[in-house]
């Protein structure tokens, strides 16, 4: 585990958003340590695709990559407004500045960070990834992590590695870690 170079997490409506590379365990660890602490878990992707009825993966043929990112930036600035919930967002949201910002002032944001090696043994199955449809998934996940790196660390309040632990232990290390900090009174 890894704290951020940001300041105490705001607590703002209790929210939390996990951010991280596809395959990095947003939604596995984003479940278990929902029910640790009493909040409703979202994952905003789920959620498009439920408003839509339209799988991810037809957006982005459809729509193409810029299309599903306005519908993103849409669905993030409408669930950042609600309380009390864990949020699971795309490995994209960080792309935009605005959908950062959104994130950062109105909840704490956790970076599930793992090295390309683990993220691409964990997606090589998953056929509903539209970005790792492609000749090299490797090659392709790296740069992913490149360009979005530098990004989910500026956005985090804290940085935790997922790559050698449990969904259950990470889960429980990202909770002792959030009730070890402080409330903000803001």
């Amino acid at each position: 585990m890894q704290a951020a170079d940001h300041t105490c997490p705001p607590h703002h409506r209790g929210n939390i958003f996990l951010v991280g590379l596809m395959g990095a365990g947003k939604t596995s660890v984003g479940k278990v340590l929902a029910r640790l602490l009493g909040k409703a878990f979202i994952d905003c992707d789920h959620e498009i695709e439920r408003t839509t009825g339209v799988r991810i993966r037809e957006i982005f043929e459809i729509e193409g990559e810029a299309g599903f990112r306005a519908r993103e930036h849409k669905m993030i600035a409408e669930l950042v407004t609600r309380e009390n919930i864990l949020l699971a967002t795309g490995g994209g949201a960080v792309l935009s500045r605005e959908n950062r910002d959104l994130l950062h002032r109105n909840g704490t944001v956790i970076y599930l960070r793992a090295p390309v090696k683990a993220l691409l043994r964990r997606t090589q199955r998953d056929r509903a990834r539209p970005l790792l449809q492609v000749a090299d998934p490797a090659a392709k996940l790296t740069a992913l992590y490149l360009q979005r790196d530098p990004l989910y660390c500026e956005v985090a309040h804290l940085i935790f590695d997922t790559s050698n632990q449990s969904v259950r232990a990470l889960a429980g290390q990202i909770e002792a870690k959030l009730k070890s900090i402080p409330v903000n009174a803001n």
